[in-house]
């Protein structure tokens, strides 16, 4: 059964034989499983590179029936527990209290404990304390944001590289270079690889430089 996904990537060995939405992938995947003599077909879901799976028993229509119908049995899920949100959220209101004067603008006042340095520059900075804060909570969520993205394609392209690279020259010092951020050194390690794989690692990878 495959699972949820908006893309995915199929390979049979080290050629890419498809790329797109489920159902593009899914046809070209029928038909080269029923070739003889084929190499070993994987296919990864584009966003995470976790492996996708086609039920691919019977004709091409009988593939594509089974793969429509388990998307509509997972959007009848997500509109299941999407009734249940809000129907939590309809019996469990959230109260708001906003002082006199204060201007609508979402802005919720809270006390903050700071020692006496921290409140001297807060209070130098232009827009005052307040707005000085905001920036810097603004700040961290942006570096976060960064730092997480850079997490997560690492870990898609590393999951690709360990079920599809692992016996590749290099592997192990294109893993490193990976995490070390290290472009340069990351594509000169995978220059050897098949070209199909060697694109689908950079491609996963360049979000993590």
């Amino acid at each position: 059964m495959a699972t949820p996904t908006a893309t995915c990537t199929a390979f049979e060995g080290v050629r890419r034989i498809a790329s797109g939405s489920l159902k593009d992938v899914a046809i070209a995947v029928k038909r080269s499983h029923d070739r003889a003599g084929g190499e070993p077909i994987l296919v990864f879901d584009d966003a995470t590179s976790r492996p996708v799976e086609f039920d691919l028993r019977g004709s091409v229509d009988d593939v594509l029936a089974r793969l429509a119908g388990a998307d509509t049995d997972r959007k009848a899920d997500a509109g299941a527990d999407a009734g249940e949100h809000a129907a939590d959220a309809a019996v469990s209101p959230v109260e708001t209290t906003r002082g006199r004067g204060r201007p609508k603008l979402g802005v919720i006042a809270r006390e903050v404990t700071l020692l006496p340095r921290h409140w001297e520059w807060l209070n130098g900075q232009p827009g005052g304390a307040s707005v000085a804060m905001r920036k810097l909570v603004d700040a961290a969520r942006a570096a976060g944001s960064d730092r997480e993205r850079v997490r997560h394609a690492q870990e898609v392209t590393y999951r690709f590289m360990t079920a599809i690279a692992g016996n590749l020259p290099d592997y192990e010092e294109a893993t490193r270079a990976l995490y070390a951020n290290d472009r340069a050194r990351f594509e000169r390690m995978t220059d050897g690889w098949p070209a199909d794989l060697r694109a689908h690692a950079r491609k996963l990878a360049a979000a993590a430089f």
